[in-house]
């Protein structure tokens, strides 16, 4: 199970994981907390009125569109999308959206999916949320209760289901500073010009708050995860930055995708390279 805020954030990171281990034949359930009502249009070629003006409908159909590409389930926790705030000082939040929500309501459609779907791991973002947007925080939020909490029978007994507990839960890296080093040294190599050079120098001024513990191999389905994301045309340009380094270069230069093990209920051995590391030997996935 992937838990994300927005649609297109399962394409973003982590989606050729989610491709292998769907041809590997696990079963695989993308959890979408918002429907990202109140995003952005960062594609030149999708900025139009009629966009606009019906975008909710308009992501669910791009979700729709890339889960099929991906092969994954898909359930939607039918929050409201929190919206990003700029500006010093910074706006209050919309009233009734996904982050102001309390806790405990906003984790119980989620325990329910886990108690329903029954996944052995769970993906999700780490407590800064990967960025700071307030609805990614959020999920981290849910999802770190929902893994704790789901298989407590006096925790959210309301909410239907025989109560299940996760094995494994991870955060996603996506952007850890050894990938984006790779990346700008393999473009650099092959003489092409490096979309990573400032963010490999931010990368340099902070450090990294997570150790990167499971890299899992999939550069072959990098070419599924990248249909996936051009299905999300409102979020996605593609002449933009996602598409600058060629995928035989990321194939070469790091061809996984990398998680942090958060919690673990199962004996594993680190560094791993499968998100079913300690389970496989427990159970049949």
């Amino acid at each position: 199970m992937a838990v994300h805020a927005h649609p297109d954030d399962e394409s973003s990171k982590g989606a050729a994981t989610m491709a292998r281990y769907v041809a590997d034949g696990v079963e695989v359930l993308v959890v979408t907390c918002t429907g990202g009502e109140r995003g952005d249009i960062l594609n030149p070629a999708m900025d139009r009125p009629e966009v606009k003006e019906d975008i909710g409908r308009v992501r669910n159909e791009e979700m729709a569109r890339a889960r099929e590409i991906l092969g994954v389930e898909q359930r939607w926790l039918g929050f409201v999308d929190s919206g990003f705030p700029e500006g010093d000082p910074l706006p209050p939040l919309p009233e009734g959206c996904f982050a102001l929500e309390p806790l405990e309501k906003a984790a119980e459609p989620l325990v329910k999916a886990v108690r329903e779907f029954r996944p052995h791991v769970i993906l999700t973002y780490d407590e800064n949320g990967g960025y700071p947007h307030p609805d990614h925080v959020k999920t981290h939020e849910v999802s770190v209760e929902a893994f704790e909490a789901a298989g407590d029978p006096d925790r959210y007994p309301g909410v239907g289901g025989e109560p299940w507990q996760p094995l494994k839960l991870y955060y996603h890296m996506t952007f850890n500073h050894g990938r984006i080093e790779a990346l700008d040294e393999a473009m650099k190599a092959a003489g092409l010009e490096s979309p990573y050079g400032d963010w490999r120098k931010r990368a340099a001024e902070r450090p990294e708050q997570w150790e990167v513990t499971t890299r899992v191999p999939c550069g072959e389905y990098f070419e599924t995860r990248d249909k996936a994301l051009l299905a999300h045309a409102t979020q996605i340009d593609p002449n933009g930055f996602w598409f600058a380094v060629p995928l035989d270069v990321q194939r070469e230069a790091w061809p996984t995708e990398d998680y942090h093990l958060a919690r673990s209920l199962v004996d594993t051995e680190l560094p791993e390279d499968d998100l079913f590391a300690g389970i496989r030997e427990k159970v049949s996935v």
